[in-house]
């Protein structure tokens, strides 16, 4: 699996999200309740944009007449058929064996940690003293 730097995180303001072109696939990635999600940007019904999908709460009801609201945010709702699905797993809630979106992993890190690469040339500190410049080796 190859990585691939898509944004920083101030780029996706929560509650939102932005579509990026990874290798011939339009991601999605949805900013909620301070995490990062990554789906493939198409409901598999009839191939929507879950960009402007509705992020909604997960609603469950032990007996009929009582509602309990969870997970705030992390399901979304196909904006053509509401065909809802979990942001976490791309799993459908109507149909869970049949139906998923596809999801991809996420990370944070900062910029420091992503300068670390696997090749890293040889660096010298550098000090400049009145018009001279100075390497140490």
């Amino acid at each position: 699996m190859t990585r691939h730097i898509v944004a920083r995180t101030s780029e996706i303001p929560a509650g939102g999200n932005k579509v990026f072109g990874i290798e011939g696939r339009d991601i999605v990635v949805f900013h909620v309740n301070g995490e990062f999600f990554a789906l493939l940007n198409r409901c598999p019904h009839e191939g929507a944009p879950l960009e402007k999908a509705a992020c909604v709460a997960r609603l469950t009801s032990p007996e009929p007449g009582i509602y309990q609201r969870d997970r705030v945010g992390e399901m979304l709702r196909c904006p053509w058929h509401g065909w809802e699905f979990d942001m976490r797993n791309g799993q459908s809630w109507f149909d869970p064996k049949r139906f998923r979106i596809r999801s991809y992993p996420v990370a944070v890190e900062s910029g420091a940690e992503l300068q670390k690469g696997p090749y890293v040339a040889e660096t010298f500190p550098v000090h400049i003293e009145d018009n001279y410049v100075i390497v140490e080796i």
